[in-house]
């Protein structure tokens, strides 16, 4: 009986880890227990707050960043059961309009296609092709969905023209097949089969373009079971604001556009300006959840709680691109700061927490949400795909897209320095970098990579539910251990050189 009571007690509780009041963790340095598994992969359900009023089935929110959300990352991280969050490194009507196409989205029709105007040359069709992978563009009398369509341009009118100076008016297709609004997205599968071409274009009164459906989406069409919906069917989405007090109509224009959460984007949360902000918003729209922050000890949270913040970002200086903890000094290692704010809020509020910074991979969501976090905010992780802003770009044969922090200079002369109380001061001191990341493809394609890991991990701790990790963490069953330089060198790849084998892949772990 003596060794086996033993075993069962392996590690440390998290209580008794981050007992100290000195040492800060981060999640490299740890590494949690296994425990005992009866249950398939797929019986495990990652189902969470994302706030106190808003579910998702998959607990990943893509960051409010100029490098990685706009309309389309939140309209796929919502299909895919996450929730994205729009930057608000722009106008305010530009802000308003990625939340409207991220609410006028229908799965299968395309609302905000590449549209150009009849005076567009050849020479950018290629230009199109080169950065976004397609040739095929609808011509309309302004360039614009909303203008009257003229016409469609594909490789079949373009190829073996040897002027690249033409006017895309001089060799369009003009006589069209084309569906009428209104018209369901079966409909107009239906018609687009028939028809045989590759692009059908949706139309209302007088010709107006108002979406596009493609031959490629509808091979790609299917449901989404998981999707982060309302129940109106539409995709929940937040947005960022800054703690001025002219963001105020900035939030009730984002509200007013439909914004499911308010995000308020300040890398030092505790501040007399965010929790005037929230105490506003709450007056404005009590329908509206506010997730507050950034933070890392209870002392923060307890202000932003107590002036009714329904969700908490816990990170300060953790990102990829954050130099916060570098340049000011300020900030705490991702674990501890997880650990320790996760317990004060539920303990004293019942209010989920976001960790937000830090995340390089599955282990660390594991290791988030291990700790106590309800969901993770992803920056790097998601920058460099095919739904971030910004065009690919080709550096020493790899292809790229750039990746800057909102505290990088870049960033902040645009109009990122709000975040760090940096708007009004003469000399910008930059608390991030900017750099580039290599092309990783699709988000779904990554966040169902990323995901079967994690559920892995939950399958490897003997625990089917965020209730039931969070139940283990807390009643100290959920067991840690510390990892030593050599540990963490020894559980990465080593000894051998990295490629691939004339055989394929490498043989895989089977997972029932």
């Amino acid at each position: 009986v003596g060794p086996i009571f033993a075993m069962e007690f392996d590690g440390s509780a998290a209580g008794q880890l981050f007992s100290s009041s000195c040492t800060g963790y981060t999640y490299d340095d740890l590494i949690l227990m296994p425990g005992h598994v009866d249950f398939k992969v797929s019986d495990v359900d990652l189902t969470c707050n994302i706030t106190r009023n808003i579910k998702a089935r998959t607990p990943i929110v893509s960051s409010p960043m100029d490098t990685v959300t706009e309309a389309r990352m939140a309209i796929n991280a919502a299909l895919f059961g996450g929730l994205g969050v729009i930057h608000n490194n722009c106008s305010i009507a530009e802000q308003v309009s990625e939340i409207e196409k991220v609410k006028r989205f229908e799965n299968g029709f395309l609302l905000d296609p590449f549209v150009f105007a009849p005076h567009h040359t050849l020479q950018d069709v290629d230009q199109l092709k080169e950065q976004h992978g397609f040739s095929s563009v609808p011509i309309t009398d302004n360039g614009k969905v909303g203008g009257k369509l003229l016409g469609i341009v594909t490789s079949r009118d373009t190829d073996f023209r040897a002027d690249r100076s033409m006017k895309v008016s001089e060799v369009m297709t003009t006589d069209l097949i084309k569906a009428r609004e209104p018209i369901s997205l079966s409909q107009a599968n239906a018609q687009l089969r028939k028809s045989k071409k590759g692009l059908l274009p949706v139309v209302a009164d007088d010709d107006v373009l108002i979406a596009m459906i493609s031959r490629k989406d509808l091979k790609k069409s299917k449901e989404y079971p998981n999707a982060t919906i309302n129940e109106n069917k539409q995709l929940l989405v937040g947005a960022a604001i800054s703690t001025r007090e002219a963001d105020f109509e900035r939030a009730k224009a984002l509200i007013d556009a439909g914004t499911d959460v308010i995000v308020l984007d300040s890398s030092q949360g505790d501040s007399v300006y965010q929790v005037d902000m929230i105490r506003k918003l709450k007056d404005f729209s009590k329908s509206t959840d506010i997730l507050a922050g950034n933070v890392v000890i209870a002392r923060q949270a307890k202000s932003l709680l107590d002036a009714g913040a329904d969700g908490l970002r816990v990170g300060m200086g953790s990102g990829s691109i954050c130099t916060t903890q570098e340049v000011c000094a300020v900030g705490r290692p991702q674990g501890s700061a997880v650990y320790h704010v996760s317990k004060y809020a539920r303990d004293n509020f019942g209010v989920p927490v976001m960790a937000d910074g830090g995340i390089q991979g599955s282990g660390h969501i594991m290791k988030a949400l291990a700790l106590g976090a309800n969901s993770v905010m992803v920056g790097s992780l998601f920058a460099g795909t095919d739904e971030s802003p910004g065009e690919f770009f080709f550096e020493r044969g790899v292809r790229m897209k750039v990746y800057r922090g909102m505290g990088s200079l870049e960033a902040q002369k645009k109009r990122s320095g709000q975040r760090y109380f940096a708007e009004s001061t003469n000399v910008k001191v930059a608390q991030g970098v900017s750099g580039a990341v290599i092309d990783k493809g699709s988000v779904h394609d990554l966040a169902s990579h990323i995901m079967t890991a994690v559920k892995a991990g939950c399958q490897d701790l003997g625990v089917k539910t965020l209730p039931d990790l969070h139940e283990k963490l807390y009643s100290g069953s959920l067991r840690f251990e510390l990892r030593t330089a050599s540990g963490l060198r020894e559980a990465g790849i080593h000894d051998v050189m990295r490629g691939v084998s004339d055989g394929g892949s490498p043989k895989q772990r089977h997972r029932h």
